[in-house]
This record gives C-alpha cells, structure tokens and sequence, in this order.
C-alpha cells in the first residue's frame, strides 16, 4: 500500500539548481512507485511552474534538453501540484496571468500557509526541499 507524500518545495532555482531538479525528481520518483504526491512550489522555487524557466533549468544542471520538463510533466500527471499565492504574486504571477507565464495542461491549486500546515499534518512522508 501507499503512503502519501508532502514534497515542499521552496528552494531557490537560481540559488540552488541542482537542489531544485533533486526536488522534481524524488517528488517524480515517488509517484512512479505508487505513492499520492502532493507537491507544493513556495518562495522563489515557484520559478520552476513556468515554461521558459525550467526549459532553461536543463542547461544548468548539465542535463539534455527537455529533461527538466520531463520529470515536471511526470510529477504533475499523478501528482496534486500547489502553489504559494503570495510567493508566485512576488513573481509577478496571479491567477489572471497564469496561463500567459506557467506551464499548462495539469491543474494548479493555489494556497498559502494553510494548504502547507493541512497537507503536512496529513502526510505520511514529508520531504522539504
């Protein structure tokens, strides 16, 4: 059986790109071996939503193109995807916006503080990145 996950990512792409694309790929990871994900991108980490973003992510974690976007595409296919509200606004990203600058085709629920503390408390496993 299952456990359910809370993957909380908040890391800071620009900062930290190799700790971001670990973040996409244990959360990815989790739901190819049958667990519920819930991932939620905070602070600056909701970088990593956007498509022109994550496309170039690739080149600064040495990887092949499109390999970002793969395990993005992947996690978001089984996973329930969050987003802080306040840390996209600081991106300049509402929810008026959003279709123009984030990746489509999953849906993104956006939160704050009370998302973060229900789906913790929920979880069986939670991993913070």
């Amino acid at each position: 059986m299952g456990k359910t996950f809370f993957v909380m990512i908040s890391t800071d792409p620009d900062v930290d790109p190799v700790k971001s694309l670990v973040a996409l790929a244990c959360a990815s990871q989790a739901t190819s071996e049958g667990h519920e994900v819930n991932a939620f991108f905070a602070a600056n980490a909701v970088k990593l939503l956007q498509a022109d973003y994550l496309k170039a992510l690739d080149d600064r974690v040495s990887q092949s193109p499109g390999v970002c976007r793969e395990m993005f595409d992947k996690l978001t296919e089984q996973a329930s995807v969050y987003c802080s509200t306040m840390s996209q606004a600081a991106n300049g990203v509402t929810p008026d916006n959003a279709n123009d600058v984030l990746i489509g085709g999953y849906e993104l629920q956006w939160s704050g503080p009370p998302g973060v503390i229900a789906l913790s408390s929920s979880a069986d496993v939670v991993l913070p990145f």
